[in-house]
């Protein structure tokens, strides 16, 4: 799942030479970050006008391209933000795309023009990047972070990641997240949904119902975390054929369009 570029957000951003507020990581320390309950109602949005008259417990919305005032506006109905950001892929439209160096950046993302892989065993390299976008997510009010491809290690990303590698990465940006007193979500990688689960607060699936391997989230749904999922309906589904699935397997389940604009079928 990548947004769509917005060349408004990028001019507006780097007019400004917006620079967020040093993290506090002592703030999460304790734990005491929002967690999500299971069955919690949600809606995903990355392009067109936010619609904000949901009534939904969680709203997924873009790091760069939400405005700390929107966040304001929606914690003020009474809902929770989460913001979304690539952690494992390199984007070109992106405000902070020039601070990557290129030896961390692999082969094109397929489907997506202007993406492409980052390598997710260079750690070292990825820190001051990824700790300026988590920073960001806190300073403009997000409750949570949902980082996206943190699933190299099982792609053709042009780079030799082991398992252990990305393990250690996405356990660093639960740490991180944590540490900033944001709750943060596993974005697919069911391969990696026993290990990882103690490290997160929800997963987050594309085309699981599609593709057949919701039952993967198990670890998430056994340790009385949520799993929220979202279907495409350019996949050729319908939430008549994963809506009573859903509820069985105690799943929060979406029907989204690709271009994840402000439409969404939400199942009962």
């Amino acid at each position: 799942m990548r947004p769509l570029p917005s060349l408004i957000a990028l001019l507006i951003l780097t007019a400004c030479n917006f620079s967020p507020p040093a993290a506090t990581p002592a703030q999460g320390t304790d734990g005491d970050w929002w967690r999500p309950a299971p069955g919690a109602s949600w809606q995903i949005q990355f392009s067109g006008e936010i619609d904000t008259s949901l009534e939904v417990e969680v709203y997924f919305l873009d790091l760069f391209e939400t405005p700390a005032s929107l966040v304001a506006e929606l914690h003020a109905q009474g809902r929770r933000v989460v913001c979304y950001f690539s952690a494992g892929s390199w984007e070109d439209w992106r405000p902070d795309a020039a601070d990557f160096p290129d030896e961390v950046i692999g082969k094109d993302y397929t489907d997506w023009p202007g993406e492409r892989w980052l390598d997710a065993g260079a750690l070292e390299a990825l820190v001051p990047l990824m700790s300026a976008r988590l920073d960001l997510c806190a300073a403009k009010g997000f409750n949570g972070a949902d980082p996206d491809n943190v699933d190299g290690a099982y792609n053709d990303t042009g780079f030799a990641i082991s398992v252990e590698a990305q393990l250690a990465y996405n356990r660093w940006l639960a740490e991180q997240a944590h540490a900033r007193g944001l709750a943060i979500g596993l974005k697919n990688t069911p391969e990696l949904a026993d290990a990882l689960e103690p490290d997160f607060d929800w997963a987050l699936t594309e085309s699981c119902f599609a593709q057949g391997w919701c039952a993967d989230l198990a670890p998430f749904r056994d340790a009385g975390k949520p799993v929220f999922a979202i279907e495409y309906v350019e996949r050729g589904i319908a939430t008549v054929d994963f809506c009573t699935p859903a509820a069985e397997l105690g799943i929060s389940a979406i029907l989204k369009a690709l271009v994840l604009d402000d439409w969404v079928d939400i199942c009962p």
